[in-house]
């Protein structure tokens, strides 16, 4: 249901989010997510152009995230990239289906519902915060640690985003 470029990109992401407000080169970026470069530049346009990432030539320049880690969504970043399809009518054009879902496509549509509320609620912080000793969708150890202050912002909404878990 991911793309490989919705999964490059997040990696990027989450690694732009652990640098804290430092930029990023493109190389150091494909090397720590291992996404190749020149499809990892083409991926970090698509996110400049998607207001999500600054970027900035010369010899301090590189890629930053323009939205604080705590409020930039799952959904954000797909959205920008390759937003989820929604069934909204018969994909057969049947006329018998005309106004109505068959159940096999109300039900494919409820799963992109489903999966998009998740994404709308999770941001990236959360995926920083949650625990283990390995860093989110990459090799590379965190590059910073949350402080309490961002964990509890954290915290107070589930990762399921509708309370369930």
């Amino acid at each position: 249901m991911i793309s490989q470029t919705v999964e490059y990109s997040l990696r990027a992401i989450v690694v732009l989010a652990q640098k804290a407000g430092k930029a990023c080169t493109a190389k150091e970026l494909a090397a720590i997510t291992r996404v190749p470069g020149p499809y990892l530049s083409k991926l970090m346009q698509s996110l400049v152009r998607g207001g999500l990432v600054s970027a900035q030539r010369g010899p301090n320049g590189g890629f930053q995230l323009r939205r604080d880690p705590t409020e930039l969504t799952v959904w954000e970043i797909v959205d920008v990239l390759e937003p989820l399809p929604r069934i909204t009518a018969c994909p057969l054009g049947l006329k018998s289906h005309s106004g109505q879902l068959c159940p096999l496509h109300r039900s494919l549509d409820h799963t992109y519902a489903m999966v998009e509320a998740h994404f709308r609620a999770m941001t990236v912080a959360q995926l920083l915060a949650q625990p283990g000793e390995v860093s989110p969708l990459c090799e590379e150890t965190p590059i910073v640690q949350l402080s309490g202050l961002l964990q509890s912002a954290v915290s107070a909404v589930p990762i399921c985003g509708d309370g369930s878990c």
